[in-house]
C-alpha cells in the first residue's frame, strides 16, 4: 500500500484501528496531510469529511453516541484544534470516547510567527481524559517504542472505566512529504488491560441490600444513559418492591411500565403536603446530569437521609449535597449485585410500605390534569410538543436540542427508540450536528427536534454533505431563545428580546431548498399532523419541519401548566 513514509502517522492509524476505532471525521488542512492519507487509506477505518470543525466534532460526538464505539478526529495545526472543543468538553460529561488527532508545527516554530501555530500540547487538557504530545517522524527503536506505548496508553485510557475523550497532538516537519510501500498488514504492538471487580464485593452487596430492604422510601433517579435493556429489566425488578420507585428521565433510555418518566409533570402537580410526606430515606442515582430543575430542588430541599451515586465517575458528584457513598461501578453489576444480596436479606421481613403506589397514584394524577389542561390550552410550544409526541414512530431515534425543548420533551412520554440529548454540558451549539453524526450511526430514520436559535447556531451541519434521507428535522419557531420568556430571572427584563431572546428570522424554506432538503411547515393543532405525515412519508432526501408558535403564549402557558395541583 503507498501511504505516507512519516511512520509515526501509519502506527496510529494501525493503533487507533486496534482500539476499536473504525469511523474517523476528518477536516481539511496541509499540516495535518499525513495524517489523513495514513487514516484514509487504511482500509479498516470509514472516512468521512467536515470543513467546519466545530460541526465535525459534534457529527463525530453523535456518531459515537449512538455506536457505542470511539470515533477519531483529525485536525490542522493553529486554531482547528480549538474548534474541537464544545463538542470535546460534551464528549467528557456525557462520558463519550472521542479520539481527537491535531497535526502541529515543530515546537521550535512555535511563537515564532509562523503560520497557524499555537501552543497545542495539552491545549485541552481540562476536558480530556489523557493528552499527549509525539514526534511523527521515527528514526531509532526507542523512538518507535515511545511512540507506541504512549499511544496505547491514551487510547486505554479513552475505553476504560469511565469512558471520555482523548487527546493526540502529532508534530509534523514538514506536511507533505513523500510517499512509501508499506505493505497492508504491518503488525504493530497493542497494550490490552483487563478489568477486575465487575461485582460488588459480596459483604458490601449485602450491606447495602440490608439498608434498601429495611428503608420504608427508596427512590432510584436515573439521568442521561445509552439503552440498555439488562439495565432496565433490573431495575423493574426493583421497582417490583412496594418500598422502590424508579424516576427515570426519559433520555435515560430505561423502559417499565413501573418507571415514573415524567418527573416535572408529577412533582409540579403535587401539593406541598404530599411532597414532604414522599421524601425519600435513600436515594439511589445513577447516569449523567439530571435535565428536571423539580426533582433537584425537591432533593436538595429535602434531603434523604443517604444518597448513593452510581457509575464510574472518578470524581464526586454530590448534585443534592447529601452525598454519602460513591459507588465506583457501572450500574448494571451494582443493580445486579444488590438484587441478588437482597434475595437472601431477610433484614427487611415484617416491612411494610406503600411508598411505590404513592407515587404512582401522584404520577396518574398528574397525567390526568396534564392531559385536561394540554387539550384546553392554546396553540403553542406545549401543544405541538404534545402533539409531535404522539406521531413519532416506536423505530425512529429521537435527539433533542437544549433550552426549552428538553424541558418540553420531559413532560411527555415518547415511546421510540432511543433519545438523546447533550446534557453533558447542555449548550445549544452543536446540535444539529450531533443529531447527523447519530443519523450515521443508525440504519432507521433520526428525528431531531429543536429550537429556532439551536437550529441557526448549527447551521453548519446543514451544510456539512452528511444529511441522508434517514435524518428528519423539527425546528420550533418562536421567535427565538423561548426559554428567556419562561425563566423569572428574565422574562421581565427589558432587554430579554433584543440580547437574550435574540430573534434573527431564518429563511428556513431558503435554506432547505438551497440544500436539497424538503420543507414542510405548520402553524396550528390543525395542520400540525398533516405536516409531519408529509415530512415523515419523504425517503429520497432530507426533511425539514418548522413549526410556528407564538412568542409570547407559548411561555404564559407554560408558567400556568406549573401552577396546576390535584
Amino acid at each position: 500500500m503507498i501511504t505516507t513514509a512519516k511512520e509515526g502517522c501509519n502506527i496510529l492509524a494501525d493503533l487507533i484501528v486496534a482500539h476499536g476505532v473504525t469511523q474517523a471525521v476528518l477536516s481539511p488542512g496541509s499540516r495535518n496531510v499525513p495524517l489523513i492519507v495514513a487514516i484514509s487509506r487504511n482500509p479498516d477505518i470509514t472516512t468521512r469529511v467536515v470543513t467546519d470543525e466545530r460541526s465535525a466534532a459534534f457529527i463525530a460526538l453523535g456518531l459515537a453516541s449512538v455506536s457505542g464505539r470511539p470515533v477519531a478526529l483529525v485536525c490542522t495545526s493553529g486554531t482547528a484544534l480549538l474548534n474541537y472543543a464544545p463538542a470535546v468538553a460534551e464528549a467528557f460529561y456525557r462520558r463519550i470516547p472521542l479520539i481527537v488527532i491535531s497535526a502541529d508545527r515543530p515546537a521550535a516554530w512555535i511563537d515564532q510567527d509562523d503560520s497557524q501555530t499555537i501552543k497545542q500540547p495539552g491545549a485541552l487538557d481540562n476536558i480530556v481524559k489523557r493528552s499527549c504530545s509525539l514526534k511523527a517522524e521515527l528514526h531509532t527503536p526507542d523512538d518507535r517504542w515511545h511512540f507506541n506505548r504512549v499511544v496505547n496508553d491514551v487510547l486505554l485510557a479513552a475505553v476504560n472505566r469511565r469512558l471520555g475523550p482523548v487527546h493526540i497532538n502529532v508534530t509534523i516537519d514538514t506536511p507533505i512529504d513523500e510517499m512509501t510501500d508499506r505493505p497492508d498488514r504491518v503488525p504493530v504492538r497493542v497494550i490490552r488491560s483487563i478489568r477486575s471487580e465487575l461485582a460488588l464485593p459480596r459483604f458490601v452487596a449485602r450491606l447495602l441490600a440490608r439498608a434498601v430492604i429495611s428503608s420504608p422510601r427508596v427512590m432510584i433517579v436515573a439521568g442521561f444513559e445509552a439503552p440498555d435493556r439488562l439495565l432496565s429489566n433490573a431495575l423493574a425488578r426493583l421497582a417490583r418492591n412496594p418500598n422502590v420507585v424508579v424516576l427515570a428521565e426519559n433520555i435515560a433510555n430505561l423502559h417499565s411500565p413501573l418507571f415514573i418518566t415524567a418527573i416535572d409533570r408529577t412533582l409540579s402537580s403535587m401539593p406541598r403536603t404530599l411532597r414532604e410526606e414522599l421524601v425519600p430515606d435513600i436515594v439511589i442515582t445513577l447516569g449523567g446530569a439530571l435535565v428536571s430543575r423539580f426533582i433537584k430542588s425537591y432533593l436538595r430541599e429535602n434531603q434523604p437521609r443517604e444518597h448513593w451515586h452510581v457509575g464510574d465517575n472518578e470524581m464526586t458528584i454530590d448534585c443534592f449535597k447529601c452525598l454519602t457513598r460513591r459507588i465506583e461501578l457501572p450500574p448494571m453489576p451494582f443493580f445486579t449485585s444488590l438484587l441478588s444480596a437482597m434475595r437472601v436479606t431477610d433484614e427487611g421481613e415484617g416491612l411494610t410500605s406503600d411508598y411505590r403506589d404513592r407515587w404512582a397514584e401522584a404520577a396518574r394524577l398528574g397525567e390526568e390534569i396534564h392531559a385536561r389542561y394540554v387539550a384546553d390550552a392554546p396553540w403553542s410550544d406545549l401543544v405541538a410538543f404534545d402533539v409531535i409526541s404522539r406521531l413519532i414512530p416506536r423505530k425512529w431515534n429521537l435527539q433533542v436540542s437544549n433550552g426549552t425543548s428538553v424541558r418540553y420533551s420531559q413532560l411527555f412520554s415518547f415511546l421510540c427508540h432511543r433519545i438523546d440529548c447533550n446534557r453533558g454540558v447542555s449548550g445549544i451549539d452543536g446540535t444539529t450536528s450531533t443529531a447527523v453524526g447519530a443519523s450515521l450511526a443508525y440504519s432507521g430514520v433520526t428525528l431531531l427536534i429543536s429550537g429556532d436559535m439551536s437550529a441557526a447556531y448549527d447551521l453548519s451541519a446543514v451544510a456539512s454533505g452528511l444529511l441522508t434521507p434517514r435524518f428528519k428535522m423539527i425546528v420550533i419557531d418562536n421567535s427565538g431563545g423561548g426559554i428567556f420568556r419562561f425563566i423569572a430571572p428574565t422574562r421581565s427584563l427589558p432587554e430579554r428580546e433584543e440580547y437574550l431572546s435574540a430573534c434573527v428570522p431564518t429563511p428556513w424554506a431558503q435554506i432547505a431548498e438551497g440544500f436539497g432538503i424538503a420543507c414542510f411547515e405548520a402553524d396550528s393543532r390543525e395542520s400540525l399532523p398533516g405536516a409531519f405525515h408529509a415530512m415523515a412519508a419523504v425517503t429520497d432526501r432530507p426533511a425539514l419541519l418548522v413549526v410556528h408558535t407564538d412568542p409570547d403564549v407559548s411561555p404564559r402557558v407554560l408558567i400556568d401548566y406549573f401552577h396546576l395541583k390535584f
